[in-house]
């Protein structure tokens, strides 16, 4: 396990909020340089102007969209192109659309499909080659939701089973390239998340109830650090998540 990341390029989509900030934050705390992924691209400049100030980092901002698949392709060249290697890539962009199945509407399904397994497949086809070259870290960012029954939003769930599925058959495709794979799992997080349909669970939340992003990205930062070894897959939930069960 490396002591930090001095030299590595890390990317992070989804960055431009909630568990992709906070992990920008924390593998910048630890020396990477960062490749900013997301489609506000305001955020992502106050972002990477934040990050240069406080951690003394390089940062590129790469307004996309990981569901545009010619984007994706360009941000990760640009990623190559500007810092000559690419050490840790953290698929954490996704959503939640619509809940019950039968009043789901089809731009509900094909919005969450699209990013949370297109996306997922488009970051990782482009990443491999260059994560081959360092023997890097390729992180998901799963769910509980991709473990356990989800009654309340099953296409979400879908979603999430395919993450796990697709990091852990991949980790046994690439894993004698050197290459890691991790998945963390974590269950209710105080982000934005759930704000395209309702109240985010930002608001929905007070402090303290839910586990925070900041946790979620020292558990991808754990990951990022392995060198040899893999973390094949981590959870994270509040202490009191299965007490009533």
């Amino acid at each position: 396990m490396r002591k930090n990341l001095e030299d590595a390029v890390a990317l992070v989509t989804g960055a431009s909020s909630g568990i992709g900030e906070e992990t920008a934050r924390s593998l910048a705390d630890v020396g990477a340089d960062i490749a900013l992924l997301a489609r506000r691209e305001d955020r992502l400049e106050h972002l990477a102007d934040e990050l240069e100030a406080d951690f003394g980092v390089e940062t590129l901002v790469l307004p996309a969209d990981v569901r545009d698949e010619a984007a994706v392709e360009s941000a990760i060249d640009q990623t190559v192109e500007t810092f000559g290697r690419l050490d840790v890539v953290v698929n954490n962009a996704g959503l939640a659309r619509g809940s019950d199945v039968e009043s789901m509407t089809t731009d509900e399904y094909r919005q969450m499909m699209d990013t949370n397994v297109d996306g997922v497949f488009y970051v990782s086809r482009a990443a491999l080659p260059h994560l081959r070259e360092t023997t890097g870290n390729l992180i998901f960012v799963g769910s509980f939701a991709g473990q356990y029954p989800r009654p309340f939003n099953p296409v979400y769930a879908a979603s999430k089973w395919w993450v796990r599925g697709f990091a852990h058959s991949l980790e046994g495709q690439v894993g004698d390239a050197g290459v890691g794979i991790t998945v963390v799992n974590p269950t209710e997080v105080r982000t934005e998340f759930g704000s395209e349909d309702g109240e985010s669970f930002e608001v929905r939340f007070e402090a303290g109830e839910v586990t925070e992003p900041e946790e979620i990205a020292n558990a991808i930062r754990f990951a990022a650090l392995q060198d040899g070894s893999t973390v094949s897959e981590l959870d994270l939930y509040r202490r009191d998540k299965f007490a009533g069960w």
